[in-house]
C-alpha cells in the first residue's frame, strides 16, 4: 500500500478561504495569549511551582542526573526529561516564569506540527488544520502547553509512538523509519514519565490489533533494532540514577507505578500525598479537559446512526484506532485511586482528530458553518480567560487571590532585600522559587520564638486561618505588612 492510497481523502470537507483565514487567525490568537501568559502569570499551582523549583535546583547545583526535591534530598517521583527542559530554559533565560516554561511550550508546538503533518497525509490539509485548532483550543491542552510538569512531554512521546505505529503498519514507504520511531517514542516516554507512558501507548495498539485480529502487522516493526534504540535512549539514565541513589528503581517502579494508583490515599509518597479520588472519576474529567469541544462531541449523539455507520464502513480501522487512543487514559486510570485531571491529556490529540472525522461523517454539508461558529466560541472562552489572567497578573497579581507568593516575596524584598523568608506550617514551593531556594519552614512555637533571638532579620509568612494568627501568637517583634493571596506577611521590626 502506498502512503497516498492509505485513506480516501476526497471524502473530507473543504473550507472557503475566509474560513481558513479565520481558523489561522484563531491559532495566532491562541499562540499570542499563551506566550503572554508565560511571561506574566506567576507559578500559581503547587505542581508547577514544585517542578520549577526542582529545575532551578538542578541548575544551581549543576546536578543533571537525579533531580532534587530539596537540597540533598533526591526526587525519585518522576524521570527528568521535563526537568532537563525546564532547567535548560532557566540556564538560558533565567529563573523567572518564562525560562522554566519555554521548552515545555516548544515541545507542545512540535507536537502540534508533527500531528498536523501526520493527519494531513491521511485526511487532507484542511481537516488536519481544523484538528490542530481543536486540540490547541481544548482547555487542558492550552493550559498544559506551557505548564511546568511531566504530562505534556509524555503526551508528545505517546503521540509520536501512536502516529508512528499507524504509519509503520500501513505504509510500505519508509516502513522501517516509522517502526524505529515507535521505539523512539517509547524511549522518550520512559524518560518523560516512566512505564506508564509505554502502557498508555500500548493499550490502543494492543486493543486495535486484538479487535481486528491484526497480529500479523507486528511483523512490520523492527523489533531488534527498535528495542535497542529505545533502550539506548532511556536505559543510561535509569542505570546512572540507581547507581547514584540506590533504592530509586524500587520506589519508582513499585511505589509510583503500582501503589500510587491502586492504593487509595497512598501513604508511601515521599514528596507529598496521594490525590485520592473515587475510582472511575477519570471519565468525568474528560469533558472538563476537552471543553469546550466536549459539547460538540455530545452533539454527535444526535447523529448516532451516521456515526455508527462510519465505524462499520471503516475497512482499515482508522476510526476505531483513534477511539481507542482517545480512551486509553480513561481505561488505564478507571480503577486508579490517585489521579489528576492532567492524566487525560495523552488522549486529547486523538479526541480532537476523531471529533473532526466524525463531524465530517455526520454533518458533511455544514461543517464549514459549524467550524467557524465553534472556533469563535471556543477561542473566545479560552483566550478570554487566559488574557484576563495575564493582564491582571501584570497589573495587580494580588487581585486574583491565587496560590502564588511572587507578590509576597517582592514585598519582603522591598522592605529589606537581605531578610530571610520563613514559613510557619507547610512548605510553599512558590515562595521557595521566588527566593531562589532561600525560604525556610518552621512548624512549632519554639522555632517561632527563636526567630526573635537569632542574629538576622526575618520575614514571616503565615496562612491567614492558622491558629497562631487567630489566637494572637505572633511575637510582638513582628509587624503585619499585608495579606498576599491567602498568607499574611509579617516583618521583624528593626
Amino acid at each position: 500500500m502506498s502512503e497516498d492510497d492509505s485513506h480516501n481523502k476526497t471524502g473530507y470537507f473543504s473550507l472557503g478561504s475566509s474560513e481558513i483565514r479565520f481558523i489561522i487567525g484563531s491559532l495566532i490568537a491562541l499562540f499570542s495569549v499563551r506566550v503572554l501568559a508565560m511571561f506574566t502569570i506567576p507559578f500559581v499551582h503547587t505542581t508547577e511551582a514544585r517542578y520549577a523549583e526542582i529545575a532551578r535546583k538542578m541548575v544551581e547545583t549543576n546536578d543533571w542526573i537525579t533531580p532534587q526535591f530539596n537540597y540533598g534530598i533526591w526526587f525519585w517521583g518522576k524521570p527528568p526529561l521535563h526537568t532537563w527542559l525546564s532547567a535548560a530554559g532557566i540556564e538560558i533565560f533565567g529563573a523567572g516564569e518564562f525560562g522554566p516554561r519555554v521548552f515545555i511550550f516548544a515541545v507542545s508546538l512540535l507536537l502540534l506540527w508533527i500531528f498536523y503533518r501526520w493527519a494531513s497525509a491521511i485526511i487532507g490539509a484542511t481537516p488536519a488544520l481544523v484538528s490542530v485548532a481543536v486540540l490547541s483550543s481544548a482547555g487542558m491542552f492550552f493550559g498544559a502547553a506551557a505548564f511546568v510538569q511531566t504530562d505534556m512531554v509524555m503526551t508528545f512521546a505517546t503521540t509520536l509512538t501512536l502516529m508512528a505505529f499507524w504509519n509503520a503498519t500501513h505504509y510500505d514507504k519508509n516502513q522501517k523509519r516509522w517502526g524505529l520511531l515507535v521505539f523512539v517514542g517509547m524511549g522518550l516516554g520512559m524518560l518523560a514519565k516512566g512505564p506508564v507512558a509505554v502502557v498508555l501507548a500500548g493499550i490502543p495498539m494492543f486493543l486495535w490489533l486484538l479487535i481486528g485480529w491484526r497480529w500479523r502487522l507486528l511483523a512490520r516493526l523492527p523489533w531488534i533494532s527498535g528495542l535497542a534504540l529505545g533502550f539506548a535512549i532511556c536505559l543510561p539514565w535509569y542505570i546512572a540514577a540507581e547507581l547514584k541513589t540506590p533504592g530509586f528503581l524500587q520506589y519508582f517502579i513499585i511505589g509510583e507505578h503500582y501503589e500510587r494508583f491502586m492504593v487509595s490515599g497512598w501513604q508511601g509518597d515521599l514528596y507529598g500525598s496521594g490525590h485520592a479520588e473515587p475510582k472511575g472519576r477519570i471519565w468525568l474529567y474528560w469533558p472538563i479537559t476537552f471543553f469546550p469541544w466536549s459539547i460538540a462531541a455530545i452533539v454527535l449523539f444526535t447523529r448516532a446512526r451516521r456515526v455508527g455507520a462510519a465505524f462499520k464502513s471503516d475497512s482499515n480501522g482508522w476510526r476505531s484506532y483513534l477511539l481507542l487512543w482517545a480512551l486509553s487514559p480513561l481505561l488505564l486510570f478507571t480503577f486508579a485511586a490517585n489521579i489528576l485531571t492532567a492524566y487525560v491529556l495523552p488522549g486529547l490529540p486523538a479526541s480532537a482528530l476523531l471529533l473532526v472525522v466524525l463531524w465530517n461523517d455526520a454533518f458533511y454539508q455544514t461543517v464549514g458553518k459549524w467550524a467557524k461558529l465553534g472556533f469563535a466560541l471556543s477561542v473566545s472562552v479560552v483566550v478570554g480567560v487566559f488574557l484576563a489572567l495575564a493582564v491582571t497578573s501584570a497589573v495587580n497579581i494580588e487581585a486574583l487571590n491565587l496560590r502564588q507568593h511572587k507578590g509576597l516575596v517582592n514585598a519582603m524584598k522591598n522592605a529589606d532585600p537581605d531578610m530571610q523568608l520563613v514559613y510557619y506550617g507547610p512548605r510553599h514551593y512558590s515562595g521557595e522559587y521566588y527566593t531562589q531556594g532561600q525560604a525556610k519552614t518552621i512548624d512549632d512555637l519554639e522555632q517561632l520564638d527563636a526567630l526573635v533571638t537569632n542574629d538576622r532579620r526575618d520575614a514571616l509568612a503565615v496562612f491567614q486561618g492558622d491558629a497562631i494568627v487567630t489566637d494572637g501568637l505572633i511575637p510582638e517583634a513582628f509587624e503585619k505588612i499585608g495579606l498576599y493571596g491567602r498568607y499574611f506577611l509579617f516583618i521583624e521590626r528593626q
